[in-house]
C-alpha cells in the first residue's frame, strides 16, 4: 500500500472525521433510547430489554472479525476498503427505521422480537462500515503525530455528533405520539447517519488490484483475530482498557434518559446533560492533542481516565441531593471524555503499524474488527448492566401513555449506575492500560524502517 505524504490534507482529515457524524450517531442513539423505548413505550421488563439489546452486540462479536478479515481480502484483491463501507452506510438507515417501527398495541414479547432483530440488521451494516473505517488510519498516515490529529479531529465531530443525536433525538421523539415521535426520530437520525459515512468513503486508499471474489468463512475471520490478540501485548492492553471504559461509558449513556425523567424528574434535562457533555469535549478535543505531544499518548489517556473517573463519582451526590449542579460534574466528565475517545483510537494505528514491523502489513482489517467487537461489547454491557440494576432494584415497565411511580430503590439504582460505578469502572481500566509500553520512539522507529 502506497503511503500519502506526511502532512495529512485537510480535505482528507476533514471527510475522515465527517465519518463520526454517522458512527455517533448510530453509538449514541440507540444506547440513549433504546432501553428505554422497550421498557417505558413498548411495556417490555427491564431484563428481556438487556437481552434484546444484548443480542445483537453479541451477533457484533462474532460478525465483526470476520468483517475485519474480509476487509482485508478486498484490499488486497481490489486495492480499496470502500466497498464494504459504501454496503453498510446504503443499508444501515433501512434497518434503523425499523427498530423504532413497532406497531401501537403489538404484545411485549412481539415488540421485544421485532426489535431485537432489526437492530441485529442494523448492528451488521454499522459494522460493514465501521470495521474498515476504524482501519483507515494505518493506512492514510505513517507519522505518530499525524494520526493523533486525524483522530483528534474525528472525535471532535464526533462530539459534536453526540451533541446532535443525544439532544436532537430525544426532541424529535416528541413530535406526534410516543410511536410516531420514535419513527421520526429514526427516519430523520438514519438519513443524517448515512450521510456521513458515505462522505467518509471517499477516503478510503484505492489502487489497482486484481480482482476476485471476496469470500470468507467465520472461522476464517476468527483465526487472524485471536493470533493479533495473542502476539501483540500492547494491542491487549489497549483493548482491555478501552473495552472497560465503553462499558462505562454504555451504562451512562443508557442510563442518561432515567436520570432525567426518574432523578432530576424533568425530560428536558436529557437535553441538557449533553449539551453539559459534550460541550467542554469539543471544546477539549484539541487540548488533549497538545498534552499528547507533550507527554505521550498513553500517559494524557492515563489523565483523562482519572478525570473522568473523580467527576463521575461526584454524581454520585445526586442520591440526596439532585439538581442543576449535576451539569457541572457532566461538563468535567465531557472534557475529560474527548481524550478517552480521541487517545486510544490514535494509538490503535500505532499498534497496527508496530505489529506490521513483525508480521507483515495487510492485518489493519483484523485489528479493526476486533476492536469494534470490543467497543461494542463494552457498550452492550453497559446497557445490559443498566437493566440488570433495574431489575434487582425493582423497576416497573410501562406502556406509552400510562403513568407510574417508581420505587426509592428504583431511583437510588438508576443514580448508582450513573455515577460511582462508571467511575470504579474507568479506575479498573487504568490497570490494563498500564501495560501498555509503546512510546513515541517506538513508532517513529517503525515509520523510519518503513520509510
Amino acid at each position: 500500500m502506497a503511503r500519502t505524504e506526511r502532512l495529512l490534507p485537510a480535505s482528507v482529515v476533514t471527510r475522515y472525521a465527517i465519518g463520526s457524524l454517522g458512527t455517533g450517531g448510530f453509538a449514541t442513539l440507540p444506547g440513549l433510547v433504546l432501553v428505554f423505548y422497550l421498557t417505558d413505550t413498548l411495556g417490555v421488563a427491564a431484563w428481556v430489554a438487556g437481552i434484546a439489546v444484548s443480542a445483537a452486540k453479541v451477533w457484533d462479536v462474532l460478525v465483526d472479525p470476520v468483517i475485519g478479515a474480509v476487509s482485508d481480502r478486498s484490499l488486497h484483491r481490489t486495492g480499496s476498503r470502500h466497498r464494504l463501507m459504501t454496503l453498510g452506510a446504503l443499508t444501515l438507515p433501512v434497518f434503523f427505521l425499523l427498530t423504532f417501527a413497532v406497531p401501537g398495541g403489538m404484545a411485549p414479547t412481539l415488540s421485544a422480537l421485532w426489535v431485537t432483530v432489526a437492530f441485529i440488521l442494523a448492528s451488521t451494516s454499522f459494522s460493514l462500515f465501521q470495521v474498515p473505517y476504524i482501519a483507515l488510519p494505518a493506512e492514510l498516515s505513517e507519522r505518530y503525530d499525524q494520526r493523533t490529529r486525524l483522530l483528534t479531529s474525528r472525535v471532535a465531530v464526533l462530539s459534536l455528533a453526540i451533541l446532535l443525536f443525544g439532544a436532537g433525538g430525544p426532541l424529535l421523539r416528541g413530535i406526534g405520539s410516543a410511536y410516531t415521535g420514535y419513527l421520526v426520530m429514526a427516519l430523520v437520525a438514519g438519513v443524517v447517519i448515512a450521510l456521513g459515512m458515505l462522505v467518509a468513503t471517499t477516503i478510503a486508499p484505492r489502487e489497482a488490484r486484481g480482482r476476485g471474489a471476496v469470500r470468507a468463512r467465520l472461522s476464517a475471520g476468527y483465526r487472524p483475530g485471536l493470533s493479533a490478540l495473542r502476539r501483540s501485548a500492547p494491542f491487549r492492553a489497549l483493548l482491555g482498557a478501552y473495552l472497560l471504559q465503553a462499558l462505562a461509558t454504555g451504562l451512562m449513556l443508557a442510563g442518561a434518559n432515567y436520570v432525567a425523567v426518574w432523578v432530576m424528574h424533568s425530560s428536558d434535562a436529557l437535553t441538557f446533560l449533553f449539551v453539559a457533555l459534550i460541550a467542554p469535549a469539543i471544546a477539549f478535543s484539541p487540548v488533549w492533542n497538545a498534552i499528547s505531544q507533550r507527554i505521550g499518548k498513553e500517559r494524557a489517556f492515563a489523565a483523562a481516565s482519572v478525570l473522568f473517573a473523580l467527576a463521575t463519582a461526584s454524581l454520585t451526590f445526586a442520591i440526596w441531593t439532585p439538581g442543576a449542579w449535576m451539569y457541572v460534574s457532566v461538563g468535567f466528565a465531557g472534557a475529560a471524555y474527548a481524550g478517552m475517545q480521541a487517545l486510544p483510537m490514535a494509538m490503535l494505528p500505532d499498534v497496527i503499524s508496530h505489529d506490521a514491523r513483525t508480521t507483515g502489513p495487510g492485518q489493519a482489517g483484523v485489528f479493526g474488527g476486533i476492536w469494534t467487537a470490543g467497543e461494542t461489547t463494552g457498550m452492550a454491557l453497559g446497557a445490559a448492566l443498566l437493566t440488570v440494576i433495574l431489575t434487582i432494584t425493582g423497576y416497573v415497565q410501562t406502556v406509552a401513555g400510562v403513568t407510574v411511580t417508581q420505587p426509592t430503590g428504583a431511583v437510588v439504582g438508576i443514580a448508582v449506575g450513573f455515577s460511582i460505578v462508571p467511575a470504579v469502572l474507568t479506575l479498573i481500566s487504568l490497570a490494563s492500560l498500564a501495560r501498555y509500553r509503546l512510546r513515541r520512539a517506538d513508532i517513529d522507529l517503525v515509520d523510519q524502517e518503513a520509510a
